[in-house]
């Protein structure tokens, strides 16, 4: 019988109204038979870990990460597939953090959550569940068949590192446009197979060490010389530059200085655009060509969740500041479409 672990850390789809208060109140998940009976219907052995202390996703940390990570590690060898029941607000992060942490995973780890309490009529939580225990539990050939960190929400499956989340009154919470679906679910569960990472001869390895020294830069017509120098200045170890467009700047004399003497500092700098669909290429045009030419690095279609939760993970490998670059424009994870042809080049 397929094993399934479920990983509850808290958000809305774990609420359930007190009838004496009115208020919402985190669900026993040792229960969740109880609320969900179509649970028994199933033919999967299912196994609910609970969080001590339940999450608002609002506070999540590198640390739950971490925690997280080691829960899947212990499990590994045990389980078929995981799922894991998080609030959704930063649950792009935490996917794209996992997607990270766990190098060489062959199994599933699927994501979800809910906009509405499970114990709600109109509640989306249960499909959202079922559906994630199907997908975890899907095989193909004897193997597992999206062995990826995965967001699943409303019908569609998101690799975990392409998504965010860009609704909070729909039930579509979440959208990956740099990236295909890789299921959609309807009177059928049609998987994407050619968009699904594989890796069948990988050695999986958990990473545990995260540094999330670093500042965001998102720039805006008619930021201040002040509030750039505060941002580049700071005791952060990189910078996330939030560009116009492909990736583009201002060519103030400056703001150039400003960002050198970052690099020159040590820093490393990523710079990603403020769009949700297209890509960062630095040098098309005439306003992001200084850039390219002192050596910040390209985060291509990387969304910002990416690239936040990309950089903890270099900076906690304690990598030189040449190879981060490097790194970011390299495609580990399926986190970008593309890498750059001198990162693809150089062995690590």
């Amino acid at each position: 019988m397929t094993k399934v672990l479920i990983i509850y850390t808290g958000g809305t789809i774990g609420m359930v109204h007190d009838r004496v208060t009115g208020t919402l109140m985190p669900l026993d998940f040792n229960l969740i038979t109880e609320n969900v009976p179509e649970l028994k219907r199933l033919n999967y052995e299912i196994t609910v870990y609970s969080f001590p202390e339940i999450i608002d996703s609002s506070n999540m940390t590198p640390d739950v990460w971490i925690e997280l990570a080691e829960i899947i590690e212990k499990n590994y060898a045990i389980y078929d597939g995981f799922v894991v029941l998080h609030g959704t607000d930063t649950m792009a992060f935490t996917a794209s953090a996992l997607s990270f942490m766990l190098e060489g995973l062959n199994k599933p780890v699927i994501f979800t959550g809910a906009q509405l309490p499970i114990g709600e009529i109109r509640t989306d939580a249960k499909e959202n569940l079922i559906t994630a225990l199907e997908i975890a539990s899907a095989k193909q050939n004897g193997k597992a068949r999206v062995p990826e960190v995965c967001i699943y929400f409303d019908f569609q499956l998101f690799r975990g590192n392409r998504a965010f989340k860009y609704n909070s009154a729909k039930f579509e919470a979440f959208r990956s446009p740099n990236y295909p679906v890789l299921a959609e679910a309807g009177v059928h569960l049609r998987f994407n197979d050619s968009s699904i990472r594989k890796c069948d001869d990988c050695i999986f390895k958990v990473h545990k060490k995260l540094n999330n020294s670093i500042a965001v830069l998102k720039l805006y017509p008619g930021i201040s010389a002040e509030t750039v120098k505060a941002i580049v200045n700071s005791e952060a170890n990189a910078i996330i530059l939030e560009s116009f467009g492909a990736g583009n700047t201002s060519t103030e004399e400056w703001f150039l200085n400003c960002l050198q003497t970052a690099l020159n500092k040590g820093k490393v700098i990523l710079d990603i655009s403020q769009c949700k669909v297209g890509t960062v290429e630095l040098g098309r045009y005439e306003t992001s060509r200084p850039l390219k030419d002192m050596g910040v690095a390209s985060g291509f279609d990387m969304s910002y969740e990416a690239a936040v939760t990309k950089l903890m993970f270099l900076l906690g490998r304690g990598y030189t500041v040449d190879r981060i670059s490097h790194l970011l424009e390299t495609n580990l994870r399926g986190e970008l479409s593309k890498s750059s042809p001198v990162a693809t080049k150089t062995v690590f």
